[in-house]
């Protein structure tokens, strides 16, 4: 039997490694996309009327309006209603097909600023927000709580898989709107392109931070869809919130990634930090535990990682 798996935001770092991580599994799915221009996900009709045209039996999303420390600072509201539209449109469109399963991806930034480390998927609303992408991390919050909300009241089997930093080939490298990895990567190489004598980048450089290869978490979310029936029950039974993390284990400075990226690149000027600008939160290391418990562990390290995404960063330039 082919099962037909919507990914939403196919074009988007984590959809396009989900659709190439199931494809595969051969004819084992049938993957369905729809590009913005034919499907704005925050029209709540067009979305509806998409999924009762193609009833997909699987949903993958990863639709959403994402960004780094600028981006959400300057433009709260408009990560705040997006993501809320996003995702309501499809969960609730997704129930009223019958989707059999449904995977969200939220967010690490949805835990405290100030939690306990490795971070446990337990420890959620335990503390306040980080202030720089509060907006965002709720809308991801009220994503998790919709699939809890609907596996309470309807039985049904959404699952919510909180990746870490995420990075890799077709990430967004604009420099005001990038996340940290894509953001250096862009800068460095205009420097070392530019022979400028000197990079400044933001914050303290103390903050540490987990990546995750953008291959792996398609492989993963893969992995989590082709669970057998006992398994994925297992994790959306309705008595707890409906929530995994994806992360390497692996956790680095600011610091010493700038020192890092800066060394793969070729950039050899002075690296300074400017202490002006926000770190962020101070710490986000993921505890994987049971992703890695249910057989699944990462392939790609940090350094062969960066040199994949520089390589792909170079082609697209």
């Amino acid at each position: 039997m082919t099962i037909s798996c919507f990914v939403a935001g196919h074009r988007g770092l984590v959809g396009g490694s989900v659709v190439s991580a199931i494809g595969q599994f051969g004819s084992k799915y049938e993957v369905l996309t729809a590009n913005h221009s034919d499907l704005d996900l925050t029209d709540r009709s067009a979305t509806f009327s998409f999924f009762e045209q193609n009833r997909p039996n699987y949903v993958v999303l990863s639709a959403a309006k994402v960004g780094g420390i600028l981006a959400n600072r300057d433009f709260p509201v408009d990560f705040l209603n997006s993501n809320l539209r996003i995702q309501s449109n499809v969960i609730d469109a997704a129930f009223a097909v019958g989707v059999s399963r449904l995977i969200f991806l939220g967010s690490s930034c949805i835990y405290p600023r100030d939690c306990a480390q490795p971070i446990k998927e337990e420890y959620l609303l335990t503390g306040p927000l980080e202030p720089t992408n509060r907006p965002y991390a709720l809308a991801k919050i009220a994503g998790i709580e919709a699939c809890w909300s609907y596996n309470r009241q309807y039985g049904t089997k959404y699952l919510a898989v909180m990746p870490t930093n995420l990075y890799g080939p077709g990430d967004n490298y604009h420099p005001s709107e990038s996340h940290v990895l894509p953001g250096l990567i862009q800068r460095f190489h205009a420097a070392h392109k530019n022979q400028d004598p000197e990079v400044s980048v933001w914050g303290t450089g103390s903050a540490l931070r987990e990546f995750m290869y953008s291959a792996d978490i398609g492989n993963a979310i893969a992995f989590i869809l082709g669970l057998d029936g006992a398994s994925f029950d297992d994790l959306v039974n309705p008595d707890q919130c409906p929530i995994i993390n994806m992360g390497s284990g692996d956790e680095i400075s600011i610091h010493d990634l700038a020192f890092k990226v800066a060394k793969i690149i070729g950039y050899k000027g002075q690296i300074t930090f400017d202490h002006s600008k926000p770190d962020g939160t101070p710490r986000k290391l993921l505890d994987s535990s049971r992703l890695h418990e249910l057989g699944w562990k990462i392939n790609t390290n940090l350094d062969e990682g960066i040199r994949i995404a520089y390589q792909d960063y170079l082609s697209r330039i």
